[in-house]
Order: C-alpha cells, then structure tokens, then sequence
C-alpha cells in the first residue's frame, strides 16, 4: 500500500534537501549538459521545464528556451520519492503513468509544449534518477537491467492473401517452431517484431508453432493505394481479418494469444469464433479501457515518431530489460502516419464488451487473462473484474510486468505463459 503522508525518511529517500538542493540541482543541469542522449535530441528544441517538489525547484532549458518555463512537472516530495526508488512501486515509475493514476502529480502550464518535448523531460528525469541512486555518469540511454543478448529467433516469413472485411489484403506473416499452432496478435501501432523474443525461446517453440502477422498499414503489410492515415479498425474488420489469417495460413484450431488491443479482441473472438481456436490467452485486456485516446497522436504540431512512443514507454515495467525497451521505443517510432492514432480508436472507443464478456463460455475454448502490474492503461484489477464475469476463466496478475509481455520481457512472460498453457 502506498503510505498517503510524507515522512522525513521519505522525503530523504527523494530529492536532496535544504542547502544541498541547489549543489544537488548544478550537478544534475551539468549531466544534463553532457548527456548522449540529450546531444542527439536537443537539436531544434527551444523549451524551459521545471521540475517541483514541494518548495524547491529546479529548472532546465534548451535551445533559444523562454525566460520563463513553459510548463512544469509538479509532485509532492512523498511522490517524488516513491519515483525515485531503486523499483518504483507501479503508477509512480514514469511521467505518463504518474500523470493518468496519480492525483498529486500535475503537468501544469503549456499542455502543447510538454507534448513536443516529453522525451525530454523523460530523459532529464531519469537522469535525476541515476544522480539519486548511483551518484554519477554517464547515465545508459535506457537505464534498465541488462541482460546476456537473446538468441535470434528462427522465423520464417511469407506474404499471406487474405479475404477479410470484404476485400483482399496482402499481409505479412511470420512462423517459429514445431508443434500445436499458437497465433500472435500484435499491439496498436506495432508488427509482429514485438514476438521475436518468444520465437526465439525452445521452451515455447518445441511444443508450438507459432505464427504472428502484421495488420493492414503495419510492419511489412503493404497498404492499399488510399490517403496515408485513411487506416480505420473496427471490431468486425479485426475479426474478419484474424480469421482470415487462420485461413489463409492453414491453422488447425490455434491458441489465440494476444496483448492490449488484440487482448481485447481476443475476448471478441471468444465470443463469436470459440470453436474455431484451442484456447484463448488475453494479455492486458477488460471489458472497456477508457482515457487513452489522445488527438495529439495524430496532431501536425507533434511529431508522432516521437510522442508514439513516448506515450507508451511508461507502460513497461521499469525491471524490463534495457534492449527490449529499445526495441519496443524505436518499433513504436516506425509507424505510419495515424496508424497507432486510429487503433486506440478502437482499443479506447470503438471496442466496448461490458454488456457481453459475461456470455463466453468458456466450454467451447477455455480463456486465460494474464495482466501485468506495470500496467496502468489496463490495470490488473480490471482484468480480474472482467475476468469474474465470465464463468471459468482464468487470472493472473504478471508481477515485474507492464503492458507489452511478450515484448517487453519476454523469458519473464513465459515463467506465466507456460504454465497458463499446462493447465489447459
């Protein structure tokens, strides 16, 4: 439980305070000055932010910045120290996680001008992070565990045809392993990259074969000759096209694994398809995720190679490790235009089962939930809600995980994939 008053130690535990403060806030600006990271992103900004903690201050500027900060991030001292542990507890490890679950935590001033240099602020606070926990730099461009490098996974790949929502796609298709057909389903805005790590791992691959695709308009699926950002989906396109895929790539009755968006539609598809899959595994998914559509994904005044995935960076968990949240930060980063902008459409609009998960039946193809504690789009406790209206399934929590699994970490997601899969 988070303790909801300040203690000394607490506070001590945070930022530096009285007359260290100023010391403390020369030091941080100076690693500023010489990080990597910031060399390559300062160019052609002109911004000043501060970052408050009660009564202190400090403030940071770059390029032809204002006399006066165009915005500030704004916490009280127990919050900040909460952030500033070695793991912070979950809502209180990254900026956008804090501002959506933590009611203390404010961005005040120019909404636009935070939005354009978010992966500034980011990166000065993680760099008031390693001063706190470590003392000096240079601070690692992703300041997370580092991990032996994976094997590479052993993938084939092929262009699928196939029929769905009325017309014919040509998409992307990739295949690891041996064995039981599992189909991945990607997240909004991603490809099927994001199941590299799974592919790569026996555990997973001697028993199963695998194979994810790319949606329409994402990764190497081709669009169609229409206006860039014409991209719409719904819930009968998204289901038209999986069993599409299950069709045209010859699946025999797959497990059905899927994350966010396609967690959602995984609770879809126990709905309509149950006999057409083995068992269904719905990663990060409820009955209806409110609050995460935003314009400013598709906003000209933003440049969305950069707030993509700035806005999802705080939905891993801060024990990820540093090369998937690489991956995951440039995958997001790659998109097209309005791509990811009109998934949320549907993740947080258009998608909305609060009046049907409870008729799945779980007789016809069991359901397993897994959801991550990280998660502050879709909580784990709203996936164990959804998960109590439907009679047989089955939950659990995935701790040291956020909302990507089988990407963000994925040897960890397997410690409760695996034995989610024995017990079927």
């Amino acid at each position: 439980m988070i303790r909801p008053v300040c203690t000394r130690e607490e506070h001590m535990a945070g930022w530096p305070e009285g007359e260290a403060w100023s010391a403390f806030v020369a030091r941080w600006q100076a690693a500023c000055a010489g990080d990597a990271v910031l060399a390559e992103w300062r160019a052609g900004a002109a911004t000043r932010f501060a970052i408050v903690s009660g009564d202190a201050r400090a403030e940071f500027a770059f390029g032809d910045a204002p006399a006066a900060a165009d915005f500030a991030l704004e916490a009280p001292p127990h919050v900040w120290a909460l952030h500033l542990l070695p793991i912070p507890p979950r809502h209180h490890h990254a900026i956008f996680a804090m501002r959506h679950r933590v009611p203390e935590f404010r961005v005040i001033g120019e909404e636009i001008a935070f939005l354009r240099h978010c992966h500034l602020t980011r990166r000065v606070l993680e760099i008031g992070r390693w001063l706190v926990l470590h003392g000096d730099g240079p601070v690692p461009a992703f300041p997370r565990p580092v991990l032996p490098l994976s094997p590479a996974p052993d993938v084939a790949g092929r262009y699928l045809v196939v029929s769905a929502d009325g017309r014919d796609w040509r998409l992307y298709a990739e295949s690891a392993g041996q064995g039981r057909d599992m189909l991945c389903l990607h997240t909004a805005g991603a490809d099927g990259r994001q199941f590299h790590g799974i592919m790569a791992d026996r555990r997973l691959t001697e028993r199963y074969r695998l194979t994810s695709f790319d949606m329409p308009w994402h990764g190497k699926s081709p669009p169609p000759a229409e206006v860039p950002g014409a991209w719409r989906l719904t819930t009968d396109r998204y289901v038209d096209l999986i069993m599409g895929v299950v069709a045209a790539a010859g699946l025999n009755k797959p497990v059905l694994l899927g994350a966010s968006m396609s967690g959602e539609i995984c609770l879809e598809i126990a709905l309509r398809h149950p006999e057409a899959f083995s068992a269904i595994i719905a990663c990060e998914a409820c009955d209806h995720v409110p609050g995460r559509r935003t314009p400013w994904s598709a906003d000209p005044r933003i440049n969305q190679a950069i707030f993509a995935p700035e806005w999802i960076h705080g939905l891993m968990a801060p024990q990820s490790p540093a090369d998937c949240a690489a991956q995951i930060w440039w995958h997001y980063s790659q998109g097209g235009f309005a791509t990811f902008h009109r998934d949320i459409g549907f993740y947080s609009g258009e998608w909305d089962a609060r009046d049907r998960v409870h008729r799945i039946d779980t007789t016809r193809c069991p359901l397993v939930m897994l959801t991550g504690e990280y998660d502050y789009s879709c909580t784990a406790e709203m996936s164990e809600a959804t998960a109590a209206k439907i009679s047989g399934a089955r939950f659990t929590r995935m701790n040291g995980i956020g909302h990507f699994p089988f990407a963000e970490n994925p040897p960890l997601f397997l410690d409760y994939l695996l034995p989610a899969l024995d017990g079927l």
